[in-house]
């Protein structure tokens, strides 16, 4: 491999999350090696801006940007009302944005993958990603009731 390292970088949102799946799906199956010797990483882009007063702060799901608000309290006298921004792809992100939050080696935030169980794996990856349809409608009308929240 010529580089160190494979960066996946998708939007932070669904779709991107799609797009990314189907990346280490095609990974998985025709370069295995890669993700065996701890060379595939996802960056993670933020999904939120929370600007409150001069303070910037990313956020990188629902459940941050929450605590972030929280954390500042409720906008009243004397303090700044949170403004949020959700990014619908990295298209939208200036590019000033996407190398301090994403590309930045200093402040990324990287997720390496990594297979502990190649059966399960192997098993998850096939009944979600394969051409047996049957298999992906049971997993998801089994398990939809386990679906914290839906990005629709």
């Amino acid at each position: 491999m010529r580089y160190e390292r494979l960066i996946l970088l998708a939007d932070a949102d669904s779709d991107g999350n799609h797009i990314a799946t189907l990346l280490l799906t095609f990974i998985y199956r025709h370069l295995p090696q890669l993700i065996s010797n701890g060379k595939v990483f996802l960056a993670q882009p933020p999904l939120y801006r929370v600007d409150i007063g001069k303070e910037t702060h990313w956020a990188l799901d629902m459940a941050q940007r929450d605590a972030i608000i929280a954390k500042h309290g409720k906008p009243g006298p004397g303090k700044a009302t949170p403004e949020i921004t959700r990014f619908k792809g990295l298209g939208e992100m200036m590019p000033k944005v996407l190398w301090e939050t994403t590309m930045n080696p200093k402040t990324r935030r990287l997720l390496k993958v990594n297979i502990t169980d190649h059966i399960i794996t192997d098993r998850v990856i096939n009944n979600l990603m394969g051409k047996d349809a049957s298999a992906r409608y049971r997993f998801i009308t089994e398990r939809a009731d386990e679906a914290d929240h839906l990005d629709v």
